[in-house]
């Protein structure tokens, strides 16, 4: 494939890598390029040399390619890498002969081509491939190695319609990616054919674009509506958590806040009022203070004593004073005491 046959020589796997990279790849019936160069038979092993030097080895791949996956991108890649210079054809067969042969599909036949123009492996896409492989159509298309996965495929009244080409010496095997094919994707959506109708129905199509009764319609539309209501509460019971972890935060800073707050607080007291606090000492200065301003000094040990006058006589006793425990009974009793009392006082002077 060339536009130009000066392209085969040394630059057309980077000008087809750069094509493949920045446009879809084209349609082998719309293209205009056409591979013109001489086309002898090769082998395996001189293709994996990477002769010849003069254009790039020409691998055909073909497949329904329905529900384009993983496993179909990782098959072309092998098919793409098998030699050093490669350039991949692939092959999609058509809505008619897929329907004969295999069964109904998802996808339709424009969707499948699409699918293939825009998987970075593919150089150029084939429509409405052949079911079998014809001599016309490999030299049509100057076919040099057909790749597909190494187990036979019955179909069309042949045991493998892949016989007639690795007798030929032209099949190279690929390998299958475990795990993932279309009929495992139905399988899921059949399996879960509720929950996609459901999902569907929520989105906006009809219950007939969907072919659904109208009794399973309301089932899933009441289905719907506790899923929603369940989503809520699921919400609600979330907030609540957050609400209760925040206030359990909230509590747990607010006593130990408390505990060190307490602590400052006894620390003060006891420094304040404990046996060695400042108020036992303060207290003890003001006592101190109190007791000096109370009691008055007393008199030096060491002052002389006074000597009694020779002539003065001991002072009198003085009887005068009444009797506390005996008062007079009377007036008169008490005069007499009084009268006494001045006559003794005469005489003593």
């Amino acid at each position: 494939m060339s536009c130009h046959d000066s392209e085969y020589e040394v630059p057309f796997s980077r000008v087809s890598r750069v094509w493949t990279l920045t446009a879809p790849a084209p349609f082998a019936d719309e293209s205009s390029c056409q591979c013109q160069a001489p086309h002898e038979k090769l082998t395996i092993a001189q293709a994996r040399l990477g002769t010849p030097v003069d254009r790039p080895v020409r691998v055909y791949a073909d497949g329904i390619f329905d529900l384009f996956h993983s496993g179909h991108a990782r098959a072309l890649m092998q098919a793409k890498t098998l030699f050093p210079n490669s350039y991949l054809l692939v092959g999609v067969c058509s809505d008619d002969l897929t329907h004969k042969f295999k069964g109904f599909t998802v996808m339709n036949e424009a969707e499948r081509y699409e699918a293939l123009r825009h998987c970075r492996y593919v150089d150029e896409v084939i429509r409405d491939a052949p079911w079998t492989l014809t001599p016309e159509f490999l030299e049509k298309h100057k076919i040099d190695f057909v790749a597909h996965d190494d187990i036979p495929y019955s179909s069309a009244g042949s045991d493998d319609v892949y016989k007639h080409i690795k007798e030929a010496g032209m099949f190279v095997p690929t390998q299958r990616t475990e795990g993932i094919s279309t009929s495992d994707i139905i399988t899921r959506i059949v399996r879960d054919y509720d929950v996609y109708a459901r999902r569907n129905l929520q989105r906006g199509y009809t219950a007939k674009e969907l072919n659904v009764s109208f009794i399973n319609e309301k089932k899933y539309r009441f289905q719907n509506q506790v899923d929603k209501m369940k989503e809520k509460v699921k919400n609600v019971e979330e907030r609540s958590k957050e609400f209760v972890n925040r206030v359990e935060e909230k509590s747990h800073d607010l006593i130990q806040k408390w505990e060190e707050k307490s602590r400052e607080f006894i620390g003060n007291f006891l420094e304040l009022f404990g046996p060695d606090g400042a108020w036992k000492q303060m207290f003890q200065e003001r006592s101190s203070r109190m007791l000096q301003a109370l009691s008055p000094k007393q008199s030096p040990v060491s002052s002389p004593t006074r000597s009694r006058s020779p002539s003065r006589s001991p002072s009198p006793t003085f009887s005068w004073l009444p009797n506390k425990t005996s008062p007079p009974s009377s007036p008169k009793a008490a005069s007499a005491s009084i009268s006494s009392m001045s006559e003794g006082d005469e005489d003593e002077k």
